[in-house]
């Protein structure tokens, strides 16, 4: 590993970009393009500073390639926010294949109970307009989650 407190430092970064994307998404429904620029162009950094090979960042950006077409099918079809599209795809520049699995999963789960919390709020005001979920919060709790429970655990092993 080239970088141990650099990367260490790195995921803070991510960590305080998806407390500001959450942030933004909840009171503007928004995800800014230079967060999620900000997020992806860290990616490289964070690989070297974690001792990613050239296979390691292959898959990275496989997944990130993957995500995007998945996502972006979303996107013109109506379900998925652009903000949402960009940031997961930034992310995937960061997680490991199986973390970002996880990712995947935890944030259907809390995207879940969210769109349940917004729709029982929606309902109880009575709203006629179309529901519109922050989905960001939930791209943000389950990348937290991730990097809590996978990407600093790993990072600590690695840097003994």
């Amino acid at each position: 590993m080239q970088g141990g407190i650099l990367a260490y430092g790195l995921l803070a970064s991510l960590a305080i970009a998806l407390l500001v994307a959450a942030f933004t998404d909840f009171r503007r429904r928004q995800i800014d393009n230079w967060l999620n620029a900000a997020v992806a162009l860290g990616a490289p950094l964070f690989w070297w500073a974690s001792g990613f090979t050239w296979i390691d960042i292959a898959w990275q950006l496989g997944i990130a390639a993957a995500t995007f077409a998945v996502l972006a099918g979303l996107f013109a079809m109506r379900a998925m926010g652009g903000g949402d599209v960009k940031l997961l795809t930034a992310l995937a520049l960061w997680l490991r294949p199986q973390w970002f699995l996880q990712l995947m999963v935890t944030m259907a789960l809390v995207g879940g109970v969210l769109t349940l919390a917004f729709g029982a709020w929606h309902i109880a005001r009575r709203r006629k307009d179309r529901l519109a979920v922050p989905y960001g919060i939930a791209i943000a709790v389950a990348g937290l989650w991730v990097l809590g429970d996978s990407a600093l655990p790993a990072l600590q092993r690695a840097t003994g």
